[in-house]
């Protein structure tokens, strides 16, 4: 089916099961429901580029997307986007910024990604989650060149920890992340995921990973430390929910077999309890 042909489910309920719905629920409502519409595009891209569908098709697909964003900033929205083209009006998202998201989405699309070089991986990371913190933090409302600041390094921080933690779901359709600059440096040759990950020097190549999605949450912090408490409620409880995966993962290692990391309920609420209250 053409994804200009489906219906979307109501964006909150597309965002109740993930984990950014705790950090979405303590917004007053207009950014609330700002954040639903964003994330409900992520999620519908998202999709598209993990689905099993022919490449084709999937990168079809996505430039409609793409054509339905510009209708968007035309005024001419699709009928699905109607309450986007309403938040994009009142917080002044960036065009570019959805087609950033598009971009990475196609990264995906056109060919499993497979070792690539470290500037391949930022660039992916800037695309599927700096661009989605840029968006974001006009809807919060920072200043300009905070929110640029918070968005490179709290997007990247998230993203690289997602590489981590999903590293045998990624495997399994048939990509792996793991720079392979990193992969070489650990003495682990091959870029084929199941024999990358069960190489005896997994560990050693994931660890310069580690590293660096370490400095950009620390740099994320710094961030955040001298912005209004309230314009990163949202990020900042993000940020804590996705330290503490990377450090469920860090205290776990990457050799096989590789438990889920997740954050449990009780958990999850003392983070939001703790940075919810002004």
């Amino acid at each position: 089916m053409a994804v200009a042909e489906i219906t979307p489910a109501n964006p909150a309920e597309r965002a109740s099961g993930s984990s950014f719905y705790a950090a979405m629920r303590i917004l007053p409502r207009p950014q609330r429901q700002a954040m639903y519409e964003v994330y409900s595009f992520c999620r519908h891209v998202d999709d598209i580029a993990d689905s099993a569908d022919p490449r084709a098709e999937r990168r079809e697909q996505l430039e409609i997307w793409r054509r339905d964003i510009d209708a968007v900033y035309l005024g001419t929205p699709p009928p699905r986007l109607i309450g986007l083209e309403q938040v994009v009006k009142s917080f002044g998202l960036a065009r570019e910024d959805f087609f950033a998201v598009i971009d990475g989405m196609d990264m995906d699309a056109a060919d499993d990604l497979r070792a690539p070089d470290w500037n391949t991986l930022d660039l992916y990371c800037d695309r599927v989650a700096s661009a989605v913190g840029r968006l974001s933090v006009r809807v919060f409302g920072l200043r300009h060149d905070d929110g640029v600041a918070l968005a490179h390094h709290l997007g990247r921080a998230l993203q690289l920890t997602n590489i981590l933690r999903d590293l045998d779901e990624d495997a399994a359709i048939g990509r792996l992340y793991l720079p392979r600059e990193a992969l070489q440096d650990a003495g682990v040759v091959t870029t084929d995921p199941a024999s990358a990950l069960a190489s005896p020097r997994l560990t050693e190549a994931c660890v310069p990973v580690v590293k660096r999605a370490l400095v950009h949450f620390a740099e994320a912090d710094k961030i955040m430390a001298y912005c209004s408490r309230r314009q990163v409620r949202a990020p900042r409880i993000m940020g804590k929910v996705y330290r503490a995966i990377l450090d469920g993962l860090i205290a776990r290692g990457f050799a096989p077999p590789r438990h889920p990391v997740r954050v449990g309920r009780a958990r999850l609420f003392w983070i939001v309890l703790c940075n919810a209250v002004i």
